[in-house]
């Protein structure tokens, strides 16, 4: 029976667990807490600005800007981790330092002879132009007062319950009633009954943990609203993935190109040459020596046919013929023939994808495959295929010894480079000891309604 490859929780962008009431309470006292520190944040980014515009010293700009992104980037982590909002990085990208064939530094904007000088005035107008710049300092005015009552209020309003409850049974002193006596002109305040104090004491307490949750969603959503990515910086950023992946795109099918002329020229061709040599030899052979020519023409043909499967290989390599005859999840089982490890393949399919991609997805999991055998020393692995949503989903997993790391070898970031080319991404779950799941996503539609099964 087939069924659609499970989304794990934890490869979902943005996804946290709702927390309980009490562990809400605490991650709110937490940003109650760290209040005192933004406060301080707030201070040296206001003396930052008087010093450049009082005083022009404006060395400390870029400083105090990027201690204020690092505390505006604790703020998204927590809003993604605690509040379940997840806030990407809205920053432009930092412009590239060039130096001229003259020795000077282009900054995008002047030239100057000092890189220091030039890196400090890259990095000041860089700043200055980043509309998150300025979003980040207005969080840093505005927060330590409206993030602060979100997060101070239902851990007060528990506190206060608390207390009065406590003042029912319990001596205890109790709030300067001067000011509202000086309210009533001079009359004194009404007394609460213990009733009274009891029904509010007991109200008091029930709404701090219910409003608890509500008021950490509140929270994160108040830091998207300043610190998530303008539209601006979406298309920034948009740009120069699409740059990144077109220059992959380029050197991946360059490498490409010279891997089928190199074996073109070392086999194929080689082989066809020797085949010309030797049908040659047979013109002089055969008239003096008839059964030297009949094994040269053998020898020939051998080498033909040698010829023809390894132009047969290199064609499997660009496209593999099974792909264009019986579609990627056929494609699939037949590679899980040839790998030496035991590979299971669950696939749901309702059409086929388009050629480039299926291609691309069926490279993907071969090298995820020769990974498993080559370095996780696997011993069984799993292949599950879906169409959800729009994307097309492949999830490889294996029982070998974990620990991959896509920084630490190329076949991870050939992965990578592969799916970047159509939008895909790559989600990678291998702690030390396994097991190794490689999560693969590619936007895509499919045609030609048809289901596989297993």
């Amino acid at each position: 029976m087939n069924r659609p490859l499970p989304a794990a929780r934890a490869d979902r962008p943005g996804h946290s667990d709702r927390p309980g009431r009490v562990a809400a309470l605490g991650r709110l006292l937490v940003l109650t807490a760290v209040v005192p520190a933004e406060l301080v944040l707030l201070v040296v980014v206001i003396g930052s600005f008087v010093l450049w515009f009082g005083l022009g010293i404006f060395v400390l700009f870029p400083s105090t800007t990027r201690l204020a992104r690092a505390a505006a980037g604790l703020a998204r982590a927590y809003a993604g981790r605690w509040s379940g909002v997840p806030v990407p990085p809205p920053y432009l990208p930092r412009p590239g330092l060039e130096r001229t064939l003259h020795g000077w530094f282009w900054t995008g904007h002047d030239y100057h002879k000092n890189r220091w000088f030039a890196s400090v005035a890259r990095n000041i107008r860089w700043l200055w132009k980043d509309p998150a710049t300025w979003r980040d300092v207005l969080w840093v005015v505005l927060n330590p007062l409206v993030g602060g009552v979100l997060a101070a209020t239902p851990p007060l309003l528990l506190g206060v319950g608390l207390y009065a409850l406590a003042g029912t049974v319990l001596p205890l002193p109790g709030p300067d009633l001067g000011p509202l006596r000086a309210l009533l002109g001079g009359r004194p305040a009404p007394a609460l009954t213990p009733a009274l104090t009891l029904a509010l004491g007991l109200a008091s307490t029930a709404a701090g943990p219910a409003l608890a949750r509500p008021a950490l969603r509140l929270h994160g959503r108040w830091t998207h609203a300043l610190l998530g990515p303008t539209e601006r910086s979406r298309l920034a950023l948009r740009v120069e993935q699409l740059t990144e992946t077109r220059l992959d795109a380029t050197e991946a099918q360059a490498a490409e190109l010279r891997r089928i002329e190199r074996d073109l020229h070392d086999g194929a061709q080689a082989r066809l040459v020797a085949v010309s040599l030797r049908l040659g030899a047979v013109a002089a052979l055969i008239d003096r020596d008839p059964a030297q020519a009949k094994t040269v023409v053998t020898e020939a043909q051998e080498n033909v046919t040698q010829a023809l499967q390894e132009l047969r290989d290199l064609v499997r390599g660009i496209h593999p013929p099974v792909l264009a005859e019986r579609g990627l999840a056929e494609g699939l089982r037949a590679l899980a023939l040839d790998v030496p490890l035991r590979v299971e393949v669950r696939a749901e399919l309702p059409g086929r994808a388009e050629s480039p991609v299926e291609s691309a997805v069926y490279y993907a999991v071969s090298e995820a495959l020769t990974n498993a055998v080559k370095h996780a020393r696997a011993r069984h692995a799993a292949v599950e295929l879906v169409h959800v949503g729009g994307l097309l989903r492949a999830e490889v997993t294996d029982d070998g010894r974990g620990g991959a790391d896509p920084g630490r070898g190329s076949g991870l970031r050939g992965i990578q480079r592969r799916l970047a080319a159509f939008d895909g991404t790559l989600t990678l779950i291998s702690p030390p000891g396994g097991p190794t799941r490689l999560t693969m996503e590619l936007p895509c539609a499919l045609s030609s309604p048809r289901t596989s099964t297993s």
